[in-house]
């Protein structure tokens, strides 16, 4: 087990995937200068109560390890990185440190092997493909592999408009395939409730 700082937000990343942040709390400005100055990461958590901002809200037990891709000013003046998920972690146990940010103890996951994308799960590759035309910075810097299960599933629970708790159960299966089937099955809910 290590202990790395954690930062609790209202979305769900996965490895591979790209979350743009907006830093302007003394905690957050001081761990982003920590982590370029070290090279280090954090993990990124989904929020289940509380808030973002000077809170130390409670946080689901399975989040991402992150790494800085990049950094500069937001147009609204406001300091904006934009961190790549690098592997998952688990959260045993939290705790808020006096300058308030909030720091876990985690065991940080062992990559997936890469793994075909079963024929099964083409058209979901296909639906992935016609998502991604088009997205603008900073998703236009994903590196998709469509023939990868984990690619796609994940890729595609990032961008389908999921619910945040469905979106956090996808990134708690160990499976890309199982992550594949439960998004063929909520789209075939969807087309039938349609």
């Amino acid at each position: 087990m290590t202990c790395i700082p954690l930062f609790p937000v209202h979305a769900v990343l996965f490895p591979g995937g790209l979350l743009p942040l907006k830093i302007f709390e003394q905690r957050y400005l001081e761990l982003v200068a920590r982590t370029l100055r070290d090279g280090t990461g954090f993990a990124v958590c989904l929020i289940r109560e509380g808030r973002e901002v000077n809170d130390a809200p409670l946080v689901h037990r399975t989040g991402t390890l992150v790494h800085i891709d990049d950094w500069g000013p937001r147009p609204d003046g406001l300091l904006g990185i934009t961190v790549r998920g690098d592997r998952r972690v688990r959260i045993h146990r939290t705790e808020v440190r006096r300058d308030g940010l909030m720091v876990g103890e985690v065991d940080v996951l062992e990559r997936e092997p890469p793994r075909a994308l079963p024929p099964e799960y083409q058209g979901l590759a296909e639906l992935l493909e016609h998502l991604v035309c088009g997205l603008g910075p900073p998703l236009d810097r994903l590196a998709i592999h469509y023939t990868l299960a984990g690619d796609v599933a994940d890729r595609l629970a990032e961008l389908l408009p999921l619910a945040l708790e469905e979106k956090q159960g996808l990134l708690e299966m160990d499976d890309p395939c199982d992550r594949l089937e439960a998004l063929r099955r909520g789209m075939q809910a969807l087309r039938l409730a349609s």
